[in-house]
C-alpha cells in the first residue's frame, strides 16, 4: 500500500509504517510527513472532546468513556500521520479497535441491567488483547490486512446493528440525527476507499492536469468523526 511516489525522507526518516498514504510526504514541512493528514485528525479529538463536555451529565460513563477513547484515536492519528513511524501507527491503530470493541458492548448491552453477565467484558477484553498481539507482532501488507479484517468487520456489525435500531425507532429527531451520522460516515468510507484505490490517479494524475490532491484521507477523518459524534448519541439516547 506504499505510495511510491511519496518516498521523500524528512526528519522522521524513511515511513516504517505498514500504510503510507496518498498525501505526499513532507511536501509542506520537514516535520510534519503528511500535513492535512495529521491537521484532520483534530477533528476526531475535538468530535470526542464535544461529546465528552456536552453530555458528561446525561450520558452514561460508558458513552463518555467511548467519546474519550475517540479523543485519543485522534491524538494516535496526529503522531501517526506526522511521522509515519510503526510504532506511533499503534497509537492510531490499537485505540480504534479498543473503540470498535466498546461499541460492540454498548450495542449488545444497551438496558440499565447486563443481560449477558461479566463472560461478555471478559470475553471481548481478551478479543482485543489478541487482536493488539497480531497488529503489533505483524509487519508490511499482512499487518495492514490484518488491522483493516479485525476492525472492518467489527466496524460493519456495529454499523449493522445501528441501522437495526434505527429501523425500530419512532422518533424523528432520532431517525434524523441517525441519517446525518450514517450518511456522513458512509460517505467517509467511500473517500477512504478512493485515496486507498486510485492512489496513482489522485497523487499523479490529477496534478499534472493541475488539479491538486483532494486529500481524500484527511476527508474520511473529517467525516467519521462526524459521523461517530451523531451515531453514539444516536445510540445512547434511543
Amino acid at each position: 500500500m506504499l505510495d511510491l511516489h511519496a518516498m521523500t525522507s524528512g526528519f522522521w526518516g524513511p515511513p516504517t509504517s505498514s500504510v503510507d498514504w496518498c498525501e505526499v510526504n513532507y511536501q509542506v514541512t520537514p516535520y510534519v510527513a503528511e500535513l492535512w493528514n495529521t491537521l484532520s485528525s483534530l477533528a476526531m479529538v475535538l468530535a470526542g472532546a464535544l461529546g465528552f463536555c456536552l453530555n458528561r451529565r446525561a450520558l452514561p460513563r460508558r458513552f463518555l468513556a467511548a467519546y474519550g477513547l475517540l479523543m485519543v484515536v485522534g491524538f494516535g492519528s496526529i503522531a501517526f500521520h506526522a511521522t509515519l513511524r510503526f510504532e506511533l501507527q499503534m497509537l492510531d491503530e490499537l485505540p480504534m479497535l479498543y473503540l470498535v470493541t466498546l461499541i460492540v458492548y454498548l450495542l449488545l448491552e444497551r438496558g440499565p441491567a447486563p443481560r449477558f453477565g461479566r463472560w461478555l467484558p471478559w470475553t471481548l477484553a481478551g478479543y482485543a488483547l489478541f487482536l493488539t498481539v497480531l497488529c503489533t507482532t505483524s509487519r508490511g501488507q499482512l499487518q495492514f490486512w490484518v488491522f483493516q479484517l479485525s476492525f472492518g468487520s467489527l466496524e460493519l456489525w456495529s454499523l449493522w446493528r445501528v441501522f437495526l435500531i434505527y429501523r425500530r425507532s419512532q422518533s424523528l429527531a432520532q431517525r434524523r440525527l441517525f441519517r446525518l451520522g450514517m450518511g456522513a460516515y458512509l460517505l467517509g468510507i467511500v473517500v477512504w476507499f478512493c485515496d486507498l484505490r486510485f492512489c496513482a490517479e489522485l497523487g499523479t494524475w490529477l496534478p499534472l492536469h493541475g488539479i491538486p490532491n483532494p486529500q481524500l484521507h484527511a476527508w474520511w477523518h473529517v467525516l467519521v468523526a462526524g459521523g461517530f459524534y451523531a451515531l453514539l448519541l444516536f445510540i445512547a439516547r434511543e
